[in-house]
């Protein structure tokens, strides 16, 4: 039942996903670019990101790509030219799995066993 549930969500994850690439399609060169590199950044720094956190993440990065596109601006007056900075500061607040799972994991095996909180 489980593994239905996830698989459902990847999915959906997965065409949403497929949208906002496909939004960034309609973009100049220089924003498309700019996308999939900072989607490879955001995959390597941002590993435990939880994968809905990073759809919302680069849902609010497409939006500000098209308001950028639509105010005639180059990529870089958008982000800023420390692009390592500009995406550090998107996933700043992003929930990790990481913290969430090691903080259940450490409360369910206290309960059972004892310990500290």
């Amino acid at each position: 039942m489980f593994g239905l549930i996830l698989e459902q969500s990847m999915r959906e994850a997965k065409r949403e996903y497929k949208a906002l690439v496909k939004r960034t399609k309609e973009m100049p060169y220089e924003y498309r670019f700019t996308f999939k590199k900072i989607m490879g950044y955001m995959y390597t720094v941002g590993l435990g990101i939880d994968v809905n956190e990073i759809l919302l993440i680069l849902s609010g990065m497409v939006e500000l790509f098209e308001d950028g596109v639509a105010e005639g601006k180059g990529v870089i007056e958008v982000t800023g030219e420390d692009i390592a900075a500009f995406c550090d500061e998107l996933m700043r607040d992003a929930k990790k799995y990481s913290f969430s799972y090691a903080g259940r994991l450490n409360r369910k095996v206290s309960k059972v066993v004892g310990g500290s909180k």
